[in-house]
């Protein structure tokens, strides 16, 4: 397990956001993207979580409406990396993940890609 500060991790997310390839990013509107611990009781365990309507179901996204959301769960990530470098590469590819809910693939796709 590694431990790094709230400030320093909310660094690395955004230093892997802006890192991924910008065909990736393109088109992205209306996310938020946070850091959170997951709840210990709550389960599953969760390295990230997408909420909102992925595109390939919006309909219309219209005025007032809340930002979809992903969420980073920082106290999961750390657990199950054995250093920064792991850290890092966990919170890419969860990056990656959940950026594809949003375009609407499922888990068995991301799979397929790598990215679950």
């Amino acid at each position: 397990m590694v431990e790094i500060s709230d400030d320093d991790f909310e660094r690395m997310v955004a230093e892997e956001l802006d890192a991924l390839p910008d065909d990736m990013i393109r088109g992205i509107e209306n996310v938020a993207i946070v850091v959170e611990n997951q709840p210990l009781a709550q389960r599953p365990r969760l390295f990230g979580q997408y909420r909102g309507h992925p595109l390939t179901t919006r309909g219309v996204y219209g005025f007032g409406e809340l930002p979809d959301r992903i969420t980073l769960y920082k106290n999961n990530l750390q657990a199950h990396s054995a250093d920064l470098d792991a850290l890092r590469a966990r919170v890419h590819i969860t990056l990656v993940h959940e950026i594809g809910h949003y375009f609407g693939l499922d888990d068995a796709r991301l799979h397929e890609l790598g990215w679950a």
